[in-house]
């Protein structure tokens, strides 16, 4: 080990973890701590500020008590997780909207009336067709109006969380470039808040954070938290990147055309860019401002794509007694003679609607299905559904940035253990995919940025790539990815023409 150690803090919705490194990428010591959630309501979903903060403080304090002295060796502190939300905080950064994550759907009405009047604009200039902040902010003006007027500074949960542990004013919180994308208030391609788009739902750009990049020393660690957690005052809190971007770095797609697969609880799909270029003919692109700063993610996302394999796994497939992990690997053996097409069973897997492009109508569907089938044909119908998702995006980002000649994707998250998957993405999408020899890439990215910022690591492309590095290797096989062509054109064909049928069905 060497002297130096480095924590990376990754605020999740369900567990707060705290890794700690040492420079060559080991992780020394790994704790979690579960993070309590409120739902007193249809579409409710609440976490409170202090208890964010007390599961934070009692998961470091687990990190240092395994590390004893080595705690005195730690350089800085960075942060990752959750990507959109929204929190209200005072002048004394006390919490006055509860953090609002994007499971809290009560600002829906107020999200659709903004898509109607600025849609284009939340696209072209935001980079999103997602808004998340700007109208839960104009939620909570409305619905909670006494409140609202005591909010000093619209923050991201992480930005709330170094504001807790460091020694700054309210008026100097920060939000890293990474989160901007998914707040709609922001002009992506320039780093700043656009005037345009606060004007038009009447935010003065005042109360928002100063945008910073991934590897900026905000704050440093307060009296008080030290003396919790046993941790030298005056460590750099570094602002770190949210686990998309911070995902990105730690698993060295830095380059431009390079391209990962995330398939996880929100799959997603990013190609490291130059520069934002708006998908406005199909609206099935986002864009992730890099870690690197000057950098962008062209990027897609599948709402809850892993949380429905969950679901079909818990429902209709494990047995009594048996794990999920065994589920699954029965599972992905049951499929491994299906054809593509799995005999005429397709599916739509959009169990919670689609984002990109935005229709909140579609849910579940199976259709073409009879006597002959059993579960594993319609498991595999939902891996070809978001294969087929993930696919059209594809095709959106090799026409907006033709100069990148896409051939090579790395996988990570819990899909990458699914050779079937893996092998049916090669296939759909005619490019090689490989995986990694790690699985922390968003922790070991955010610990990056806090060694580069403290000054332990030098250029941060360069530092990712030296430590990962490719493992197995999916070839595309021609003859399969042309029998699966006239399937993905038959399902962007029918989640366009059932929109109508699914909005009937929700009226009802």
């Amino acid at each position: 080990m060497k002297e130096n150690i480095l924590l990376a803090v990754d605020l999740g919705t369900s567990f707060i973890k705290v890794g700690a490194y040492d420079e060559t990428s080991v992780c020394i010591a790994l704790e979690m701590e579960p993070v309590k959630d409120y739902r007193p309501g249809p579409g409710i979903f609440i976490q409170k500020g202090d208890e964010l903060v007390d599961s934070v403080v009692k998961c470091l304090c687990k990190v240092t008590d395994r590390l004893g002295d080595g705690r005195k060796a730690v350089a800085a502190i960075a942060f990752t997780g959750q990507m959109s939300g929204f929190m209200g905080v005072d002048k004394n950064w006390n919490d006055i909207t509860t953090w609002s994550c994007s499971l809290d759907s009560r600002y829906m009405p107020y999200a659709k009336k903004q898509m109607e009047k600025l849609g284009e604009k939340f696209l072209c200039i935001g980079g999103t067709n997602f808004p998340q902040m700007a109208p839960k902010y104009e939620w909570f003006r409305e619905e909670f109006p006494q409140e609202s007027k005591k909010i000093e500074k619209y923050l991201m949960i992480s930005g709330y969380v170094i504001g807790k542990l460091g020694d700054i004013s309210v008026e100097d919180a920060v939000m890293d470039r990474s989160y901007i994308q998914w707040t709609g208030l922001a002009d992506v391609n320039n780093d700043r808040w656009s005037e345009e788009i606060c004007s038009a739902i009447e935010l003065d750009t005042r109360y928002l954070p100063r945008i910073v990049n991934s590897n900026y020393i905000c704050a440093h660690l307060n009296k008080e938290i030290a003396a919790l957690t046993g941790l030298a005052e005056g460590i750099p809190l570094v602002s770190g990147a949210g686990d998309k971007a911070a995902g990105c770095l730690g698993s060295a797609v830095v380059d431009y055309g390079d391209t990962i697969f995330e398939a996880s609880s929100y799959g997603e799909i990013s190609c490291c860019v130059p520069e934002y270029r708006a998908d406005q003919s199909e609206k099935r692109l986002d864009v992730i401002p890099s870690a690197v700063p000057g950098d962008f993610y062209t990027t897609h996302f599948v709402a809850g794509s892993g949380i429905t394999l969950d679901w079909f796994i818990d429902q209709f497939a494990k047995e009594p007694g048996g794990s999920a992990k065994e589920s699954f690997a029965i599972m992905e053996k049951k499929m491994e003679d299906i054809e593509p097409g799995c005999g005429g069973v397709m599916a739509i897997g959009l169990l919670g609607g689609s984002s990109m492009p935005l229709d909140g109508n579609l849910r579940g569907m199976f259709m073409g299905f009879d006597w002959s089938h059993g579960p594993e044909h319609f498991y595999k119908a939902l891996l070809e559904s978001f294969t087929y998702d993930f696919s059209l995006a594809f095709e959106r980002m090799e026409r907006l940035y033709p100069e990148y000649n896409i051939r090579d994707v790395k996988i990570i998250g819990g899909g990458a253990k699914s050779p079937i998957w893996t092998q049916m993405c090669a296939d759909v999408q005619n490019k090689t995919y490989y995986t990694l020899n790690r699985e922390d890439v968003a922790m070991w990215g955010a610990a990056i940025l806090a060694g580069n910022a403290v000054g332990l690591f030098g250029d941060l492309k360069e530092t990712a790539k030296k430590y990962v590095r490719r493992q197995d290797q999916y070839t595309p096989d021609a003859s399969k990815g042309k029998k699966y062509e006239k399937y993905m054109q038959l399902y962007k064909e029918y989640t366009k023409e059932l929109h109508n049928v699914f909005e009937k069905l929700q009226n009802l």
